[in-house]
């Protein structure tokens, strides 16, 4: 009970302390793992034993037999899972190619390299050297996301990475099976056969039982079969029955199922989503705290002993700064990603939750078959999760300003409400060259401006949680543009700190607009349009028209003839750089006016 207790207790410290030191979670969690497990063993325990012993040796321990296993591989399910519900097909776009390569020629550039130098340095047989590099495939989400959460970059950088982090995880954990299947096979004939039919059994199941179950999910939420109350759990109990039923009929498909399962919902039509994304997202961080506390407390000693030489800097060495840099470059040839923008991709590349849990079942096993070597699978795996992780958490910031993709000023915008009047402004922005993302409850709303080609989440501003959201850390306008006062003002109070860095405005109230001494600082465009005035407006003159400025003094001319007529409002002033600002209804003195400046306002175009 006291261990149970203090792997929950120690993991949730943990990520708050990964929280308030902006790290990954991955960090403090692994080295609690290792000051509760191999170093309380050697130095700190009277006994000699560990103090949390994750499977049974006969006096003490978690996990019978390969509990710990079974225990690690559908918790691994379930963060796959709720990371699969994340991956949208509209982040991708042009970059879908680039994400493909990613997981397909940059793993395989992976798995051939890492496994050669493994081969030659620690003169590990070609087998364990290539299930070694199966298992190092991977990047995981679980420690890619709060790095980049806190380096504000741009949105192909976040989603490259993001999509190669979920993705990358099944395709990882299917090579290391198929490695694995060919340690495990006597004889030389009988590789070739297994390995295809076990492939085949893979991608077969794990597809099929994915996207079939997703379906089926989807249904009987949609149709209301399921009580609200049950919904998460229902859900949970949805994910593990894919993942065994998956496994029962081939071998590690459950992986992929659950990702497939997560990819469907994730872009289906399901009410909601929104409610299991949280529910998901809590399960995983608890998961992910007890998971990496127990793997790095099976570690012993002796197996930590055996990389205390040169040869693991070596390795370590080979596989973050050449190998990595090989696959991305290779991948990304030809592609709209600048030389920058991949050095930076090339330089973060964090191993996970997959290939520690993965590494620790393998390596037992091979090690209980008297495989030769195989004690130094699931310590240099780990060596290779921990170094990534160190290094990316605390350079990466640094890293991104020395090549300059590190966003010194945040120019996307965020506006709350995706009416038609915000889709006209949006547009616009957007074409200007703006990162634009609107967020509606509205459903109808969201699905017209993503067939404009904009970018829009469907969600409330009173649960939503959009500080995790990676794409967004080039945000530094806030606009709300909803018909409601009191939804605008909250959206103000709730993320100007996070989103407003560059500029908070609303629109203003019918009160206020009748009271000029009570327009707020934060007040849009005009003091004399409201949300009805604008709505009107765009439905009389859906377009926004650009007048190019003289002086100062023509542009407060134009103002004056825009503000007395009932068909126009001013939107902001766009300078010859193409940077803008907001025109405010508290103050419309903007600093800067020269002659090839323009005024961009809505509504009927007029000629001077």
């Amino acid at each position: 009970m006291l261990e149970l207790a203090g792997i929950i207790i120690l993991g949730i410290l943990a990520q708050w302390f990964a929280w308030k030191f902006k790290i990954p979670a991955i960090l403090p969690l692994i080295l609690i793992g290792l000051l509760v497990g191999p170093i309380a063993a050697e130095y700190l325990s009277s006994d000699g034993q560990k103090w949390i012993e994750p499977v049974w040796n006969g006096e003490k321990g978690l996990f019978p037999g390969d509990g710990l296993y079974y225990f690690v591989s559908l918790a691994i399910s379930i963060i796959l899972f709720e990371g699969g519900l994340t991956l949208k097909r509209s982040e991708i776009k042009s970059l879908g190619q680039v994400i493909t390569k990613l997981i397909t020629l940059g793993s395989a550039v992976t798995f051939f390299g890492a496994g050669i130098i493994a081969h030659f340095v620690f003169n590990l047989s070609w087998e364990l050297s290539f299930l070694f590099s199966a298992l190092i495939i991977v990047t995981g989400p679980t420690v890619i996301t709060p790095i980049l959460r806190n380096i504000p970059l741009k949105k192909d950088i976040s989603t490259v990475l993001k999509w190669e982090g979920i993705l990358i995880d099944p395709i990882g954990a299917l090579v290391a099976v198929l490695v694995f299947e060919f340690i495990s096979v006597e004889g030389d004939g009988g590789f070739t056969k297994t390995a295809l039919v076990e492939f085949g059994k893979i991608l077969l199941f794990g597809t099929t039982f994915g996207f079939t179950f997703a379906h089926a999910l989807a249904f009987v939420i949609n149709k209301k079969l399921i009580p609200h109350y049950l919904l998460n759990v229902v859900s949970l109990s949805t994910v593990l029955l894919v993942f065994v039923e998956s496994e029962i009929f081939a071998h590690e498909s459950g992986l992929l199922a659950v990702v497939v399962m997560g990819m469907v919902l994730g872009n289906g039509k399901l009410e909601n989503i929104k409610e299991l994304l949280y529910f998901k997202e809590s399960l995983s961080v608890l998961l992910i705290s007890i998971l990496f506390i127990l793997l790095a407390a099976n570690i012993n000693i002796e197996e930590m002993m055996l990389l205390y030489n040169w040869k693991t800097a070596l390795l370590f060495g080979s596989v973050v700064f050449i190998i990595r840099p090989l696959a991305v470059f290779l991948c990304t040839a030809n592609s709209s990603l600048k030389t920058n923008d991949k050095l930076f991709i090339s330089w973060v590349g964090p191993r996970g939750i997959v290939a520690a849990g993965i590494a620790s079942l393998f390596g037992s096993k091979l090690v209980k078959q008297g495989v030769e070597g195989a004690e130094y699978i699931t310590p240099l795996v780990f060596m290779v999760v921990l170094g990534t992780v160190l290094l990316n958490a605390t350079t990466a910031r640094y890293f991104a300003r020395i090549i300059g993709v590190f966003l010194k000023n945040s120019y996307g915008i965020l506006i709350v409400g995706a009416s038609p009047v915000s889709r006209l402004i949006g547009k616009y922005l957007n074409d200007n060259d703006r990162h634009v993302v609107f967020i509606d409850s509205n459903q109808n709303n969201v699905k017209a401006a993503q067939e404009m080609g904009l970018e829009a989440i469907n969600t409330d501003i009173y649960s939503v949680k959009l500080d995790d959201n990676i794409e967004l850390n080039d945000i530094g306008f806030l606009m709300a543009l909803t018909g409601s006062t009191a939804i605008n003002d909250f959206a103000i109070n709730k993320f100007s700190n996070q989103f407003g860095e560059n500029g908070t405005f609303r629109l203003i109230s019918a009160e206020e607009m009748n009271d000029p001494e009570r327009i707020p600082k934060e007040g849009l465009f005009s003091n004399t349009d409201d949300y009805n005035t604008l709505t009107e407006i765009a439905l009389k003159y859906p377009s926004i028209q650009e007048i190019e400025i003289e002086d100062r003094a023509h542009y407060e001319e134009l103002i004056e003839i825009i503000n007395q007529n009932e068909d126009m409002t001013p939107i902001l002033v766009k300078d010859n750089r193409g940077v803008f600002e907001i025109i405010s209804s508290y103050n419309k003195n903007i600093a800067k006016i020269e002659k090839g400046f323009q005024l961009v306002y809505l509504g009927k175009p007029f000629d001077i």
